[in-house]
This record gives structure tokens, sequence and C-alpha cells, in this order.
């Protein structure tokens, strides 16, 4: 897969100089800005890494404009991909080690796991993502995947400050039985922290970061409770989207387009 609008380049990894790049954006969002912990080796190389980095899809998006010292820093957005068939051959899903995924283990169309998502802050809110999200629906619709799951992030660890929006979500948005991820017994939190009377859905809504309402507006849903990950500086939910539920609009609109439409988009 790869797909060129404008100066933007959406792509899976195809070497390892790739792979470093997209870990590298990775330690600059994650370490640099949002204080997740390292180890010396990753302070020492600057990339933000984990054994799951072997066996996952990396898509990178890049803007051939920007001008940059080190190649690594060429990376401007990245989403890492895990499919069921290759989970199950190495060492399983990344969001096991936070969630209890078993009601999703006989899903009956092959599954995804979305991780390490992350966006250049000199991008966020810019048309550029939505070439990445056109390369990610056309992922889907190659390996046919019928769900896709992972973990979503709050920033700070202090469920109190969080209680608001993480509450909206499980009054709201929580998912189906059948499909309700549950965060592991010994880091179990509850999301029910506030009665639904009481929750003003605007400054909720303000709350959540906007990567979550984007797979809101998808009809995506929330698992059963929150992780609190210390070492990552963050508070996470399990996302959880059936890809025969997002919304038609979306599916027509990142799916559909042509590299030409893309670009007159992108500007």
């Amino acid at each position: 897969m790869d797909i060129a609008a404008g100066r933007f380049r959406a792509r899976i990894a195809e070497t390892e100089e790739d792979v470093q790049a997209a870990q590298r954006l990775r330690y600059r969002v994650f370490v640099d800005e949002m204080g997740a912990q390292a180890s010396e080796a990753e302070h020492a190389a600057r990339r933000e890494t984990d054994d799951f980095d072997a066996y996952c899809d990396h898509l990178i998006l890049e803007d051939n404009s920007r001008e940059v010292d080190d190649p690594l820093d060429r990376v401007i957005g990245v989403y890492r991909l895990l499919r069921r068939s290759v989970a199950r051959e190495n060492r399983g899903f990344y969001t096991a080690s936070e969630f209890d995924l078993s009601r999703l283990d006989d899903y009956p169309q092959e599954t995804l796991e979305l991780g390490r998502s992350c966006v250049h802050a000199d991008y966020r809110g810019g048309s550029a993502m939505q070439l990445l999200w056109m390369a990610l629906a056309q992922y889907i619709d190659a390996h046919e995947l019928g769900l896709l799951f992972g973990c979503a992030s709050f920033h700070g660890t202090e469920l109190e400050s969080l209680a608001m929006p993480l509450a909206h979500l499980h009054h709201h948005h929580l998912a189906p039985e059948p499909l309700r991820a549950r965060v592991l017994p010994e880091h179990y939190n509850s999301l029910d922290l506030m009665p639904e009377d009481r929750i003003d859905r605007r400054e909720a809504m303000r709350a959540i970061p906007a990567l979550i309402k984007g797979y809101l507006r998808l009809n995506g849903f929330v698992g059963d409770g929150a992780y609190i990950d210390h070492d990552f500086n963050t508070v996470d939910v399990c996302l959880i989207m059936e890809t025969s539920r997002i919304a038609d609009r979306y599916r027509k609109f990142y799916a559909g387009k042509t590299t030409g439409q893309m670009e007159r988009i992108l500007g």
C-alpha cells in the first residue's frame, strides 16, 4: 500500500529505517510530550520501541516537503497495525496486557488491533490526517477486516479529573455485551464515575481526545473499565469498532477517494 497526494505520502513501512522513523515519532509524542517512561536505550536512540514492533505493520505518513536533519525525523503520522492471524502466530496482542479480549477471540471475521497511533504536533487537526485515514480504510478493505480495537488514551493518570468524560463514555458508548472487552481484574477501574444526570455533554466531549471522538463518530464503542498506565502517563480505554457499523458517509469518503481527489482535498 502506497498512496501519494500532493506533498504527502501514506504507506506501510518497508524497511528497518521506516520502522525506526515511526519509533522516532512515537518517542517525540509519547516520551517528550506526554511524559511516558523510557529505557536508557530508548532515550539514547530517541525511539520508543517494544517487542511487538517486529511483527506489526507500521502505517506511516510522510511530508515530502519537510526538511529534516535526520532521516528518522521524516515521519509525521503513525498507526501500528496487528491482525489477529499474525498475533496468534507470535505473542498475541499488546492490548491483552491491559484488557481481557476473550470475547473478541472468536469473532467470525479477521480482526485488527490499532496501536501506537500518533501525529506530529505541527500536523494535528490538519488535512494531512485525511490521507492517513484513507490509507487505513484501504488496509481494512484489503484484508477484509470485520473488527477493529485497541487502547485509546487520556493524558494523565488521575481518574477524578477525567470523571465526566469517562462517565459519558460509560453511559452513552459502552460496547454491546458480546464485544465488551474488560480491564484485567487486578487493574480494573470503573468508568461509571458520575451519574448520567450530572454530566454536561458539551464539557465531557471537549475533554475527550480527538482520536477517541473520531472513533465514536465511526460508531465505535468502549469496553468496560479504565486502565491506568503509569509508564505512559495515561488512562486507557478499549475502543472497539465493527467495520459493518462504520458510518456509510465515512466509508465512502475514506475508502472511495482517488489520488487525484485526495490531492484536491489536501491542497
